[in-house]
């Protein structure tokens, strides 16, 4: 039991700022609705998130009292959340992609190898035969593992990325002056 409620318990996170524009990329002069991210920005939440144990967490952003501005503060959240939605879109999507490549690849590769193991029984008789299965077979093997190797490591990679955007997704973000 107290196992689930620690599963319910919020981290709360703070982030210290200098303005607002820490949060977004010095070089993309937008207005907040459009701008992207700070990459230093997504690296430092990245490191908070990453050391809390929690699934739900409470992003705290504390900006100087003579810059609080609530008005900015709601278009910036709706951005942030804009941007989070958005990264764990891309990376599921990515993600399904890898998997469906491996998938055709693999199939591809176990059609080669039974090509390969029909050549097989033709080579006895043609020269030609026995050189299909040659080239035919090892690139079957090869195709398979390479499908395998796909599903199961490469669509795992961005998983940290992925875990981050979806914890992000639902971080309540709030605005602290201090």
């Amino acid at each position: 039991m107290p196992e689930i409620i620690n599963l319910l318990k919020k981290a709360s996170i703070s982030m210290l700022l200098d303005s607002y524009d820490a949060i977004f990329s010095d070089f993309d002069p937008r207005p907040y609705p459009e701008r992207a991210l700070s990459d230093d920005f997504l690296i430092e939440a990245r490191k908070a998130i990453r050391e809390s144990k929690s699934g739900l967490f409470e992003l705290h952003l504390l900006i100087p009292k003579h810059l609080h501005n609530p008005h900015e503060e709601v278009v910036i959240k709706e951005r942030m959340h804009q941007h989070f939605h958005q990264s764990e879109h891309l990376l599921q999507q990515q993600q399904k992609g890898v998997i469906k490549t491996g998938l055709a690849l693999t199939g591809i590769g176990m059609l080669m190898m039974l090509l390969g193991s029909m050549l097989s029984l033709m080579a006895q008789k043609e020269y030609i035969f026995n050189l299909l299965r040659v080239i035919v077979e090892p690139g079957g093997w090869f195709t398979v593992w390479y499908g395998l190797d796909q599903i199961f490591y490469v669509s795992r990679q961005p998983k940290a990325d992925l875990d981050f955007y979806r914890k992000m997704t639902k971080a309540e973000i709030h605005f602290d002056p201090y």
